[in-house]
């Protein structure tokens, strides 16, 4: 478990039982008592108020009113908003379409600027349709949590993605693409690239991918990718409402 899901364990067990001892915090974590010490330490760094009851039977205690006063979102992360707002706007299902955006905003402006950067030129590769009325959706399935973020250092760093796939017929694969664009056609999410063995675009329905993985010593050109007409870019998305 990396620091920042410990981080966010660590919370969560606090708020759920109200009192816990490093002991039990470790064994949650699955880490050494010297580390969930550091990890309080730098909770309350971050603005948490974390209180010690010293003594046999003490533990520590978050105030239930206490939140983390800096923003440490990740580009996927903010980005992984944006797109589940801009998916919902696209469907006619996002009541308050104001207020997310101006959450949304907010969330964007705590970002370092090389963060800023990196979300503006990532949001670049988005791209919104509709589904088509005769699609089949009998069989969709969960998608990968590790792929959105794999997918943000392959597409920045311009870096091959390989992962293995599964096809309508359910037949298996493992593919390697040039990553070029990310297409909402709500509710199927796909992957866009070029396929460097078949000189050709290639869409890969995001549900069926699993275990992907960026190819560091790899490196790609951006291509225009050519959508259907009534697909848009996001930022087309943003203009009309």
């Amino acid at each position: 478990m990396n620091v920042r899901l410990r981080h966010d364990a660590i919370v969560r067990t606090l708020r759920r039982n109200g009192t816990a001892t490093i002991d039990t915090l470790a064994q949650e974590v699955g880490a050494s008592r010297r580390t969930v010490l550091r990890d309080i330490s730098a909770l309350r760094d971050a603005g948490f108020v974390i209180h010690s009851d010293v003594g046999r039977g003490g533990g520590l205690q978050l105030d239930p009113q206490s939140v983390q006063t800096s923003a440490k979102l990740t580009v996927p992360e903010v980005f992984a908003l944006l797109i589940s707002v801009a998916a919902m706007r696209a469907a006619g299902n996002l009541p308050f379409s104001d207020l997310a955006d101006a959450g949304l905003a907010k969330i964007e402006k705590a970002l370092p600027p090389d963060k800023v950067k990196d979300l503006r030129t990532f949001l670049e590769c988005l791209h919104i349709g509709q589904v088509s009325p005769l699609q089949d959706l009998s069989d969709m399935g969960r998608m990968d949590p590790d792929l959105l973020p794999t997918f943000e250092r392959a597409f920045l760093g311009r870096h091959l993605i390989r992962f293995d796939y599964r096809d309508a017929k359910g037949r298996a694969t493992r593919r390697e693409l040039e990553p070029q664009a990310m297409l909402i056609l709500q509710p199927l999410w796909y992957l866009v690239g070029w396929d460097p063995a078949r000189a050709d675009f290639r869409h890969f329905r995001m549900d069926r991918i699993s275990h992907p993985e960026v190819m560091e010593d790899t490196g790609f050109r951006r291509r225009h990718v050519p959508f259907e007409d009534d697909v848009c870019p996001y930022d087309a998305l943003q203009s009309r409402t």
